[in-house]
C-alpha cells in the first residue's frame, strides 16, 4: 500500500465550543500522571491540529505567529499504529511510517506512553530563507535557534490551551529519543526536534 493510500484526510476543524479563553487559562496544567490510553477521534485530531498551527486565514495564515512568518513548524503525530506528518494546506495527516513509535516520543518517560498520540514539534529552518533573500548579505543563522525555540513554545501553548478548554489531558516535553525519531520520521538536517505534547483523556 502506497503511503498516499494511508493519508488521513482529517475532518474539517470545529471552530466553536470549548470553554472561554479565561477558563482554558484557569484549567491549564500539565498532566505528569493520569492521561487515559482511550483513542482520541479524528474530529478531536482535527481542532487539536488546526488550534496548534492551522490555517485561519484566507491568505494563508496561522493560528500561531511565528518569527519573520517563516512559518517553521512542523507537526508529526505519533500513534499506536502509524507516525504521520501534518499537512495545515490541505488538512490532513501524511503517512511516515507504520508502527507504534511513541517509546521513542516518550524518551523514557512512562508516565506517557499510555497517551493515544504524541505530537512532536520540529522546526525546519528552510523556512526562514524569506529573511535571507530580502537581505542578501546578512548572516542570520545566529537568530534561528532562538526564532524556532520560540516558535515551538507558542505552538506547543496553543495545544495546552486548547486541552484545557475541551477537557483532555496534555504535557509538554523536551525529553525524546532523537536519534531514533530522526531515523523513523526521515528528517533532514534543516529539521530540528524541540518540544513534544502528548495528548488523551484524562483518566
Amino acid at each position: 500500500m502506497e503511503k498516499k493510500e494511508r493519508t488521513i484526510k482529517l475532518p474539517d476543524p470545529v471552530k466553536t465550543g470549548g470553554l472561554t479563553v479565561q477558563e482554558a487559562f484557569a484549567k491549564r496544567r500539565s498532566f505528569r500522571e493520569g492521561i487515559s490510553d482511550r483513542k482520541l477521534s479524528e474530529q478531536q485530531i482535527s481542532n487539536i491540529l488546526w488550534a496548534a498551527n492551522g490555517i485561519n486565514r484566507p491568505d494563508g495564515g496561522r493560528t500561531a505567529p511565528s518569527a519573520i512568518g517563516g512559518k517553521d513548524i512542523e507537526i508529526y503525530a505519533v500513534m499506536e499504529d502509524a507516525s504521520y506528518k501534518y499537512n495545515p494546506e490541505l488538512h490532513e495527516l501524511e503517512f511516515i511510517v507504520e508502527g507504534d513509535n511513541r517509546p521513542a516520543a516518550a524518551g523514557g518517560q512512562e508516565f506517557v506512553l499510555k497517551a493515544p498520540v504524541i505530537f512532536i514539534l520540529v522546526s525546519n529552518s528552510d523556512h526562514f530563507t524569506i529573511m535571507e533573500k530580502n537581505y542578501p548579505g546578512v548572516d542570520f543563522s545566529p537568530f534561528k535557534p532562538s526564532w524556532a525555540a520560540m516558535d515551538a513554545g507558542i505552538v506547543s501553548q496553543n495545544i495546552n490551551l486548547f486541552c484545557a478548554g475541551n477537557n483532555l489531558a496534555t504535557i509538554t516535553r523536551a525529553f525524546m529519543d532523537q536519534k531514533k525519531l530522526r531515523k523513523v520520521l526521515n528528517l533532514k538536517d534543516s529539521q530540528t526536534m524541540l518540544l513534544n505534547n502528548a495528548v488523551g483523556f484524562p483518566e
